[in-house]
């Protein structure tokens, strides 16, 4: 069983990282084409879409699937520091989830105070989490 809700725990991951990476590049779309008001209205449904159809669902899979396989075998937390430092990572990774659901209602609302390099740069930080997760959950380097 402990296997089937790892395999779920990485396709929930996996979604939940496909949303990260790219609802801020809608978002630096968004921006960029604010005076195309036909343009923006795509959007801002992919957005919606992206969100609450993929990101949320691909959020609760991970989390439940996360808490799953510590439910089956709460002796992770003594297998190292690796595991500390990937729930650390998972816990910021999940304040840039909801702050993208932030940026994503101030958008939709048509609030623009952030520009398109910002988001350009603000798109860069779940690769970097992401990685460090990778790093941590295979290598297990602590």
């Amino acid at each position: 069983m402990y296997l089937w809700i790892k395999a779920f725990h990485v396709v929930g991951f996996v979604s939940w990282m496909a949303v990260l990476f790219y609802l801020p590049r809608l978002f630096v779309y968004h921006v960029e084409n604010k005076e195309k008001s036909e343009f923006v209205n795509v959007v801002k449904v992919m957005e919606r879409r992206l969100f609450y159809g993929i990101g949320i669902i691909a959020f609760l899979i991970t989390y439940a699937t996360g808490i799953g396989m510590i439910a089956f075998n709460p002796e992770l937390f003594k297998t190292g520091m690796w595991f500390h430092i990937k729930l650390t990572l998972v816990a910021l990774m999940t304040v840039y989830f909801i702050h993208n659901w932030i940026e994503m209602k101030k958008l939709q609302m048509e609030i623009y105070s952030k520009s398109g390099k910002f988001y350009r740069m603000y798109n860069e930080i779940p690769t970097v989490i992401f990685i460090l997760i990778a790093i941590f959950a295979v290598v297990k380097p602590l």
